[in-house]
């Protein structure tokens, strides 16, 4: 008999939330799977409306929904807003965390907690890699507030493992597609010709550091590791374990911005904006992501080009709105 499986997302109404919510339901209607989602966050489309570092609401919540598999995705995502709100930034991204899992530990013992963590906490270890593909081993040596707040977290999660968490820890690169904020690289390009192309910018796109290399995900690629994690039958192996989610390969901010410009068909000015520039860039950040093909059998499977092309055509439809 298959087993239920009612799956919690924290963070539910977010842009990745949004697309694992998707992601979820297809295979609901795919594969016939008894699977029920359930939504935690502060948006009012959520199935419960919690604040995930009040530990006496993540109490309540693990408690109502009695997950088989939560999908922890609540954070203060942007690095710029972490920056800007370091300690809402704890509170939320490690602080959260914590209640989360140890609520699980004791109201849903044999949950599996999927973490979602980020590659900015390999930080300085980027450097130290000298442009190779950084694998799951490497040092956590964040080097901003969001990168600190997701690696304290994610050893806790580690050692909590230990304790008899049912734990699996992601750590995605760069993601992007429709739906993502302005706050991320690839959208701030993408909405900016857009609104060019409308006729509501003069043609010209104000841009941050265009030297430093990236790896960059389709989002709907990264929910399927997700999904995978949370549904897939024995998943014994697995647990306690870390896992990259990342493409192998690292593209130039510059080449996004031309491809970007390419797809648009316009002719733009670029210009450098001081307000746009981050403190200590990483040159190279790229990750080995044959941890996630071994366990999950996931691997990236839609093309820069498409994904690009998606976003600009998102924000075409949101502006003309």
């Amino acid at each position: 008999m298959p087993r239920e499986h009612r799956i919690l997302i924290t963070g539910a109404s977010g842009f990745v939330g949004s697309w694992l919510q998707r992601e979820l339901e297809k295979r609901r209607l795919e594969q016939g799977t008894d699977l029920i989602v359930l939504t935690a966050g502060q948006g009012d489309v959520s199935d419960w409306k919690t604040d995930i570092a009040d530990r006496g609401q993540v109490m309540t919540l693990i408690r109502g929904c009695r997950p088989t598999a939560i999908i922890h995705l609540a954070a203060i995502a942007a690095p710029a807003d972490a920056r800007k709100m370091p300690q809402r930034a704890w509170d939320v991204n490690f602080h959260g965390t914590m209640n989360l899992a140890y609520a699980t530990m004791e109201l849903a013992p044999e949950a599996r907690f999927i973490f979602v963590g980020s590659s900015e906490a390999y930080g300085a270890s980027f450097i130290d890699a000298a442009n190779a593909p950084v694998k799951e081993g490497a040092a956590l040596k964040p080097m901003n507030v969001y990168g600190a707040t997701k690696a304290a977290a994610d050893v806790l999660v580690g050692q909590l493992a230990h304790d008899g968490l049912k734990s699996i820890r992601f750590r995605p690169f760069n993601h992007t597609g429709p739906g993502q904020t302005d706050a991320y690289v690839v959208s701030a390009f993408a909405k900016q010709l857009a609104e060019i192309s409308l006729g509501v910018k003069h043609p010209r796109i104000a841009v941050g550091n265009l030297s430093a290399f990236r790896d960059f995900l389709d989002v709907r690629d990264v929910v399927r590791a997700y999904a995978d994690a949370a549904l897939v039958e024995d998943v014994s192996k697995s647990l306690g374990g870390v896992f990259n989610l990342s493409s192998g390969r690292s593209v130039q901010i510059q080449s996004i911005l031309d491809m970007l410009i390419q797809l648009s068909g316009l002719k733009v000015d670029v210009e450098i904006d001081p307000q746009r520039l981050r403190g200590p860039e990483i040159a190279v950040a790229l990750g080995d992501n044959k941890a996630a093909l071994t366990a999950f059998g996931w691997r990236p499977e839609i093309e820069l080009s498409r994904t690009l092309g998606d976003v600009l055509d998102d924000w075409k439809i949101r502006l003309a709105r």
